[in-house]
């Protein structure tokens, strides 16, 4: 890809978005149907990409990836009309005769920066609410999942509008010839190191960015919990796609005499779900490279604590086995940084206290678990800590709910998507008000020279009530705001009033 020019490439679509058509509802559902008909023409194709990149079995490729990107566009398409329209606002004693409205409109030529852990979702959903949006895009899957990224470059313009869509592939030295120029809006997934660099080359132009993070997302534990259900949750929110998934429990915190019965059950479930042998399985998925196997391998190597399951480690078949390290210290190197892998270190604490102390004293993490059959515990997890999420009593699922925003806080991100809110992320909330050329008089009050009657009226009709009821507090103030625009107009007491 090296000889591209990206700015021809950005400036072409700049000029397409400044033709007004991507604006139009109809341009927006045009595209997002075709984007439904790709995925639902090409599944197996985008199955077998997945299978050779990381070794997904169907089921997680269609759930995880297919038809998690698919009812992002059915939302997105059931919805659009009514995210299109204004959103009316409340009005003061000074515009209630006025058309007062929020115009969402959308921001122009966006970069998507896709991953390649979830290279579907995770490129797709995104591309969806810039589209719902109305902008155009230049998107670009991450090279490590390549299958996936030479599919997506093939099949998109194929189906959508290449005059206002472009796909790239390349690696770093096409990531940062393209993050050299300049967009409206930035959207990255990956790691907080890149992050930091997106989030640079975005302040050059002061682009507005997303950026969805990771960190060490904890699961605490408490003494009360039915650890059969939590250990069939844990397991699976874990070791779904071997661990590579940013919002997957990273470290687990349990009480000491805890820590024992916990692996005992884990270890049931991994059996459960993958059998004797895991690497048999065609449940289980694969590291995704050779270098992200020798990243994870250190955390099972020399991690901290002592493998209490699994530690296989098979480079040639980019295998590492579902693994427990139990006793695991906060110094140790497995919580040092987000694992990213099928490696779990369980940490004991003496108390829910103990572990809000340890989340707090760690940057914000893009997901926090907590397993309590005590309300009151969860709900003290959830007031005492800050994350991107948190979910009481399972993992991951939030993600499937559309309705509620994903994104991290902190050095686990920057604002937040699906659903409603990705269409949002890629608009401008444009403020407008509209008023007549009509009754004057009543604005001389606010022209000069100001007196000091002026000054006094002014300050009475602007002040804010503070009943609570706001139609009994404002009721006073409107009828007399009436009156004396009226008085003004008709009788004509600009001059009695000081006006």
């Amino acid at each position: 890809m090296a000889d591209v020019n990206y700015n021809s490439v950005v400036s072409g679509l700049r000029k397409e978005f400044n033709t007004g058509k991507t604006k139009t509802f109809r341009w927006r559902m045009d595209q997002l149907t075709a984007l439904l008909r790709l995925l639902d023409e090409n599944t197996d194709a985008l199955n077998n990409a997945l299978k050779q990149d990381l070794n997904k079995c169907v089921a997680e490729a269609v759930l995880f990836e297919v038809n998690y990107s698919r009812n992002e566009v059915i939302t997105a398409m059931s919805n659009l009309k009514e995210w299109m329209e204004p959103e009316w606002v409340k009005k003061n004693l000074f515009t209630m005769m006025d058309t007062c409205f929020i115009k969402r409109e959308p921001l122009g030529v966006a970069l998507i920066l896709g991953a390649w852990n979830y290279p579907i979702q995770l490129t797709l959903c995104p591309l969806v609410g810039a589209i719902a949006a109305g902008n155009c895009v230049l998107l670009k899957p991450s090279e490590v999942s390549m299958n996936t990224a030479l599919l997506l470059e093939k099949l998109l313009p194929k189906y959508l509008d290449n005059d206002c869509l472009k796909v790239i592939n390349g690696g770093i030295p096409e990531t940062t010839a393209l993050l050299n120029e300049r967009y409206d809006y930035i959207f990255y997934t990956g790691n907080t190191n890149v992050g930091k660099i997106v989030y640079q080359a975005a302040a050059k132009h002061l682009t507005p960015v997303t950026l969805e993070l990771g960190g060490k997302s904890p699961c605490y534990i408490d003494k009360e919990t039915d650890l059969d259900v939590a250990s069939n949750r844990l397991a699976w929110g874990k070791w779904a796609n071997a661990g590579q998934t940013c919002i997957a429990p990273d470290y687990v915190l349990v009480r000491p005499e805890l820590q024992d019965k916990l692996i005992g059950k884990l270890k049931e479930s991994i059996k459960k779900f993958f059998g004797d042998d895991p690497k048999q399985s065609n449940d289980f998925a694969r590291i995704v490279n050779s270098r992200h196997v020798d990243r994870v391998r250190k955390f099972v190597e020399n991690g901290g604590g002592s493998v209490a399951h699994g530690g296989v480690i098979d480079e040639k078949a980019r295998y590492i086995s579902p693994t427990i390290l139990k006793d695991v210290k906060d110094t140790d190197a497995a919580m040092q940084e987000e694992i990213f892998g099928p490696v779990l270190p369980i940490m004991p604490v003496q108390n829910e206290q103990e572990a809000i102390n340890f989340i707090n004293s760690r940057e914000k993490p893009l997901a926090m678990y907590v397993f309590a059959n005590d309300k009151k515990v969860a709900e003290r997890m959830i007031n005492a800590t800050s994350s991107g999420s948190c979910v009481v009593n399972d993992c991951l699922v939030q993600g499937a709910l559309e309705t509620l925003p994903f994104g991290g806080v902190g050095h686990s991100g920057i604002g937040a998507y699906h659903g409603k809110f990705s269409f949002e992320t890629f608009t401008h909330k444009r403020a407008c008000m509209m008023k007549e050329l009509k009754m004057e008089a009543v604005n001389v009050i606010r022209y000069p020279p100001y007196t000091e009657k002026k000054t006094n009226w002014a300050k009475w009709l602007l002040k804010k009530p503070t009943k609570k009821n706001p139609v009994l507090a404002w009721a006073p103030y409107l009828l007399m705001g009436v009156v004396l625009a009226l008085l003004i107009k008709v009788l004509g007491l600009q001059s009695y009033l000081g006006f």
